[in-house]
């Protein structure tokens, strides 16, 4: 039989006891719901008509005391009250009838200051089965680190069904922030009893004082999934419809067109560069000048800076100056671009495996020759010659290793320097991925077939790297879209089928909560990203380029029907990251939360330059330091979120993804928005210093009704919209 504890035995047998209390019952199509008073806590038994069994404890008492006071019952909800020596508790109930599911929230009072050294899991799996049950159900997905507080898990055979598990970790705040605790890994367990297990305080909680020690979501589905891809697409559908439960925060408009002048002013500042045989090279980290110039560097602030031109056509000093170095990285012996300027590289101590001249890190090789190729793209000739110069090289590594690739090789030798991020996890998985979608940017860049075939072979290589696909999240977000296009291109589901794959791993390394405790609740973390599958912080770099590669997604994706829920999570992504990433630029920070030394060169609190790293509210920030390679932030942001309007004294700006500012008439423009029209999000007029703004008018496509608008303090004009709709903007002088 499988082991459990001792609490999930005392629940199952308090719940097959005779004496257990029904308090209330009710059917939904698909499952049937039994709440129960047994054992010292309140129950609420779900059955699946496709077999799936599982009972969540809804209050706890440590001694079998609780006593119900009351239970009101309203449309689709329960309000239920009770009493025991730990002190008062209080749950609410609410019953999904758009999705099958509930949600039930439970607040605690304490009778006295009340220290919590355990407190057990609230989820029972298949509670009747405790004696001579065999066979194990699936868990496909789990907290990771301080990532959403979910679980995914299927039956076992006989039974058919899965359920996401979402615990809304921001309403834990109260509680972290008097226990002096953590969110980290609080959802878990292990088959039969999972769920939430609150971390256990460092100090008590106060008498009398209400606090929230759970906010669930749980979605059942009737299916257990057949495949990985199935898998994938179930993850998010289940995701999604949980997500339209979930209490999300409100978001502000961030001034981007402020932050960025900002930022490119500081950009200048000698602190984010080296001088090489009187040569200005970009540093990777402010005022770290003992590692030699990287070439994914150059390039992770060149293109952002290049969008940014492109939009406000205006030449930026910078560009040139970064471009015309970019040959200094290749390397005529292997034929290649290198990491390491070439002509530093007696400046490597080898102090970490990868800092040798001639060791690279799988994926560093691709992620420069992505770049490279955007510059070719448009018409950049010395990038173009850079790149189609380097890839016989990347194609010959990429057979080399049968498109699997290790984390360090040696570039002559080839010789596998580190095989595996840890043993038995595999090496850099994704990087078929964005070195497929190097390929794909050669085919449209020469026409040659050659490298449409080489990139559908390395792309074949992922559909077996299931829900452990993701190393690096922004080049797991190109894989996406690379697999989309090669659908496109291809007309294989394969390709669409393993896009989709590569979306769930991303969207189950993020973090669906606020931290409301510590230092974190001077800045909003919902919806953050993780930039490795194990990071315990979120990093700027990776969100600003997943950000960029889902706007990509986006535009590859009109004329495909790809599915609601993507559409729904990458314009969240989207949303939040504009509300969240203003936060990575030390000065929006308290001198406090700031970590007082960096791990890589100097952390300035005045420079307009983003951290790398954001923590959990109970750390410090900006720990590794000072990201000069992620001053794209704000240009990426821009060129993509604000509309100029040629000649008029305003720009249009959305915080959800949006396409084609036409011109329909004269002084009237449309828009169409992203997302799906279930959700809400903003549009603003942003006025221009000195100008007045004329008077306009709103509209949801050709309809006659307005949007109504609203001033704001800054004398722009804010309208709330949904997503999935045209907007029509016009004007009068």
């Amino acid at each position: 039989m499988n082991p459990v504890s001792p609490w999930f035995a005392a629940g199952a047998a308090a719940l097959s006891d005779k004496k257990s209390k029904l308090l209330y019952s009710v059917s939904y199509p698909g499952i049937q719901y039994k709440m129960v008073l047994a054992g010292g806590s309140l129950w609420m038994m779900a059955d699946q008509d496709s077999g799936g069994k599982l009972a969540l404890r809804l209050a706890w008492s440590a001694v079998d005391d609780m006593e119900l006071l009351k239970c009101t019952e309203l449309t689709d909800k329960l309000s239920v009250e009770l009493n025991s020596a730990t002190g008062h508790f209080h749950v609410n109930i609410a019953f999904n009838t758009t999705a099958v599911g509930l949600r039930y929230t439970t607040r605690v009072t304490p009778a006295i200051d009340l220290l919590v050294p355990f407190w057990p899991r609230d989820i029972l799996l298949e509670p009747g089965k405790i004696r001579g049950a065999k066979s194990k159900g699936k868990i496909h997905a789990r907290q990771v680190g301080t990532r959403s507080g979910l679980l995914y898990v299927s039956f076992p055979k006989p039974a058919n069904g899965s359920i996401l598990y979402l615990q809304n970790l921001s309403a834990l705040g109260d509680y972290c922030q008097q226990t002096k605790t953590s969110c980290k890994e609080v959802v878990g367990g292990e088959w039969p009893e999972l769920g939430l297990a609150l971390a256990a305080g460092k100090e008590p909680l106060r008498a009398n004082v209400a606090v929230t020690i759970s906010d669930a979501i749980i979605i059942f589905d009737d299916t257990t999934p057949a495949n990985e891809f199935v898998k994938a697409k179930q993850f998010m559908e289940l995701l999604a419809a949980a997500y339209r439960q979930l209490p999300i925060p409100s978001t502000v408009y961030q001034d981007w067109p402020v932050i960025l002048q900002k930022g490119l002013k500081d950009l200048k500042s000698a602190a984010c560069w080296a001088q090489y045989n009187g040569k200005a090279y970009l540093n990777a980290y402010v005022c770290d000048y003992t590692t030699p110039p990287e070439i994914m560097v150059q390039l992770a602030v060149l293109l952002p800076l290049v969008d940014y031109a492109e939009w406000n056509g205006r030449e930026l000093p910078e560009i040139p100056a970064i471009k015309q170095l970019l040959p200094e990285f290749y390397n005529k012996d292997l034929k290649t671009i290198m990491r390491w300027l070439p002509a530093a590289k007696d400046k490597l101590k080898g102090e970490e495996e990868q800092k040798q001249p001639m060791v690279m890190d799988s994926w560093y090789l691709h992620h420069p020759l992505l770049n490279l190729s955007r510059l070719a793209l448009k018409g950049d000739a010395r990038a173009k010659q850079l790149f189609l110069d380097s890839l016989p090289f990347a194609i010959k590594v990429a057979r080399h290793f049968n498109y699997n690739w290790p984390v360090f090789y040696h570039m002559e030798t080839l010789e596998i320097v580190k095989a595996e991020t840890k043993p038995g996890a595999g090496g850099e998985k994704d990087v078929a991925g964005i070195y497929a979608h190097v390929l794909l940017q050669a085919y449209e860049l020469t026409g040659s077939s050659v490298y449409l075939r080489e990139a559908e072979k390395a792309a074949r290589t992922l559909q077996s790297k299931g829900f452990e696909l993701l190393y690096q999240a922004n080049n797991t977000a190109f894989t996406a879209g690379a697999l989309l296009r090669l659908y496109k291109i291809t007309g294989k589901k394969l390709y669409l089928d393993i896009s989709y794959l590569c979306l769930a791993n991303l969207f189950q390394n993020m973090q669906l909560w606020d931290c409301h405790y510590g230092y974190g609740k001077y800045f909003p973390s919902f919806f953050a990203l993780f930039p490795l599958r194990d990071a315990p912080y979120t990093a700027v770099y990776e969100e600003e380029e997943t950000f960029c590669a889902f706007h990509d997604y986006l535009k590859h994706a009109e004329g495909v029907d790809i599915m609601q829920p993507v559409a729904l999570l990458m314009a969240e992504y989207i949303r939040y990251l504009i509300h969240r990433a203003a936060y990575y630029y030390p000065p929006m920070l308290s001198r406090e939360m700031l970590s007082e030394k960096a791990k890589t060169g100097e952390l300035d609190p005045k420079l307009w330059i983003a951290v790398e790293d954001l923590h959990d509210g109970w750390e410090k920030c900006g720990q590794v330091g000072q990201e000069v390679y992620g001053a794209g932030n704000a240009f990426g942001i821009l060129p993509r979120h604000c509309f100029l309007v040629q000649n008029e004294p305003f720009m249009i700006f959305t915080d959800y993804p949006a396409r084609r500012l036409r011109h329909v008439k004269d002084r009237a423009v449309s828009l169409r928005i992203k997302g799906v029209a279930a959700l809400s999000c903003r549009l603003l007029i942003l006025k221009q210093e000195g100008k007045r703004l004329p008077r306009f008018i709103v509209r949801v496509g050709r309809t006659k009704n307005e949007i109504a608008g609203r001033r704001t303090r800054q004398g722009n004009i804010e309208y709330i919209i949904n997503g999935d709709q045209v907007i029509t903007i016009e004007w009068k002088k």
